[in-house]
This record gives structure tokens, C-alpha cells and sequence, in this order.
């Protein structure tokens, strides 16, 4: 029901039911096999996720919706593709460090502004790989976790929004208002702002959506956040580090598995088991994910123990 944004509700939902008292333990497990579709059929069955009216059941992919987005934003603020070619250059930097990583290649940005135009102005290498794999976490209550004795991370924060399925329907689309939603939602049940977080895993599908995604979760000021791959801020050892494990970008994007797989991450991060991938001294941590061109999207918060 939330597309690529599944295993993030999936794993609020599982947080919900232990934070209620319902349950003392639970799994959460996300799971995507589609690979084996290939990739035309693949890119048409998820455009169904899209609006199906307006968009998907009209000839639309995510590809070509994402497009549109990605050219509004460079014409309002007069970004470039430069800018968008940093994010997948840095991403493929922290894959390269992932050995779960989908896409372990070193790419410059010449190698995305002279890959073959998908739809434009988004190229091969602005677009995430579709992926199949799989992740899991077991949510409990602190009480369980020191029983058991293993080692364990917080959620301190979780939040969800919609909004419109259709683009068009949107006032501006160089923004997602889920997004906005889900994150004051998790910032305020944390207790935190934005400055408060260390790293985060955010969803980008494209290279413009996660630009958007900085900007909507509070890290930069609209229209500003397509400099901060460019000028190393979003970098592993940045100011706020972004996609430490790579991102959709080159970890790679199995859809009902992504949400869950970034959990995974900051576990990993926060349990010293992110070999050189790890942040330094990172304390909180943000996930950020949404389905279709945001019509769900799912923010979580975690601290480390």
C-alpha cells in the first residue's frame, strides 16, 4: 500500500504495537524479489504505484515523473546537473565501502553527466538500480533487549505523512509535504531538531530526491540543499553525513526491503559493526523514506545506547 515506502510503515507499525504494550517482542521483516522481471516490465509495474488516473495508467514511469520534478527544481533554483551528479558520486563512495552494497563502482562526475539520458534531465546514473534482497529487525521493549542481553539501539521518534499520489496535484512539486509531515511528527516525539542529527539514511530513488529529502527533513534551507554533495557537507565525514551505506543510489533499491534495510544501517552504524563505512561519534541518527513520488513517507529516529 506504500510502495517503496513499505517496510518503513511496515516497521512503524511494529514499533507502535511494542510501544502500546501489545507485545513485548517483535519481527519486522521486509522482502523484495524482482530482478528476474527485468527491467522494462519492472519500471512498468511500479508506475502503477503512481497516481493511476493521471499518471501511471497513462504511459507515466517514476523515471519521467521524477524528471519533471528534478527539472522544475533545477529551473526555480537554478541548480545544475553538476548538482545532482555529486549525490550519485558520493553515494557510490560510501557503497564502495558497503559489502552488501548492490553497486560497489567508483563513478566522477563525468561518468553520470555522460551516461545515457533515461529521461531528462535525470541519466543512468541518477536513477537507483532495482535490487533484490531482504532485511530484518526485532523490536522490543528495553526491558526485553537487557534480558536477552544483546546489543540494541533506540527509536526515539517516528512520524508518518501523506500527500497527493498525483504530481499534478501537488502546488510545488520541488517539495514533498509527507516528508515535512512524518519529520516534525518523529523531531517532536524525540524531543530533537535537525542540527541534533549525526547521519542519516534518506531515500534516494534519484539523485533530485534526495536534494528534496535534505531540504524537507530541516538539514538545508529550500533551494540550497544541491550544493551539499558538491561541496562535501553530505559526505561521510561531512557536517551531516547522508547515505553512509550508499543509498538507493548504490546499495541499491529492493523496494519492500529498503525501509527495514536502513534500520539495519544505523544498527550497524551504532553497534561498531559499519566497518569503514562507520560514522564518527555519531550519537542520533534520522531514516527517511517514501513511497512513490511521496504519496507516504515514513521518518524514524534512533539514539544510540
Amino acid at each position: 500500500e506504500s510502495a517503496c515506502g513499505s517496510g518503513s510503515v511496515m516497521f512503524r507499525e511494529a514499533y507502535a504495537n511494542v510501544a502500546a504494550g501489545f507485545y513485548d517482542c517483535v519481527l519486522a521483516v521486509g522482502v523484495e524479489k524482482i530482478t528476474h522481471t527485468g527491467t522494462s516490465l519492472s519500471t512498468t509495474l511500479f508506475s502503477y504505484c503512481s497516481d493511476f488516473f493521471f499518471e501511471g495508467g497513462n504511459g507515466a514511469s517514476f523515471p519521467g515523473l521524477f524528471a519533471s520534478i528534478a527539472r522544475a527544481y533545477l529551473t526555480k533554483y537554478k541548480a545544475t546537473e553538476e548538482d545532482l551528479a555529486y549525490v550519485a558520486v558520493k553515494n557510490h563512495e560510501n557503497g564502495l565501502l558497503n559489502p552488501k552494497a548492490h553497486i560497489r563502482k567508483a563513478i566522477t562526475v563525468d561518468d553520470v553527466l555522460n551516461s545515457p539520458v533515461v529521461a531528462s534531465p535525470l541519466k543512468v546514473y541518477d536513477c537507483c538500480p532495482f535490487s533484490d534482497g531482504a532485511s530484518a529487525v526485532i523490536l522490543c521493549t528495553e526491558e526485553f533487549a537487557k534480558k536477552v542481553g544483546n546489543k540494541y539501539v533506540k527509536v526515539i521518534g517516528s512520524g508518518r505523512g501523506g500527500s497527493p499520489a498525483a504530481v499534478q496535484a501537488r502546488e510545488d512539486i520541488t517539495t514533498i509535504p509527507s516528508t515535512i509531515i512524518a519529520a516534525n511528527q518523529a523531531y517532536k516525539m524525540a524531543g530533537v531538531t535537525p542540527k541534533d542529527i549525526d547521519f542519516a539514511e534518506v531515500h534516494d530513488c534519484f539523485t533530485i530526491a534526495e536534494i528534496i529529502d535534505i531540504e524537507d527533513l530541516g538539514f538545508f534551507k529550500k533551494g540550497t540543499g544541491g550544493i551539499a554533495a558538491r561541496e562535501g557537507i553530505t559526505h561521510r565525514n561531512g557536517e551531516i553525513p547522508i547515505n553512509p551505506s550508499g543509498g538507493l543510489k548504490s546499495k541499491g533499491h529492493p523496494i519492500g526491503a529498503t525501509g527495514v534495510g536502513q534500520v539495519v544501517e544505523v544498527f550497524e552504524q551504532f553497534t561498531g559493526s559499519a566497518g569503514d563505512r562507520s560514522v564518527k561519534d555519531a550519537e542520533t541518527a534520522l531514516t527517511h523514506n517514501f513511497g512513490a513520488t511521496g504519496a507516504s513517507a515514513a521518518v524514524h529516529i534512533f539514539q544510540k545506547v
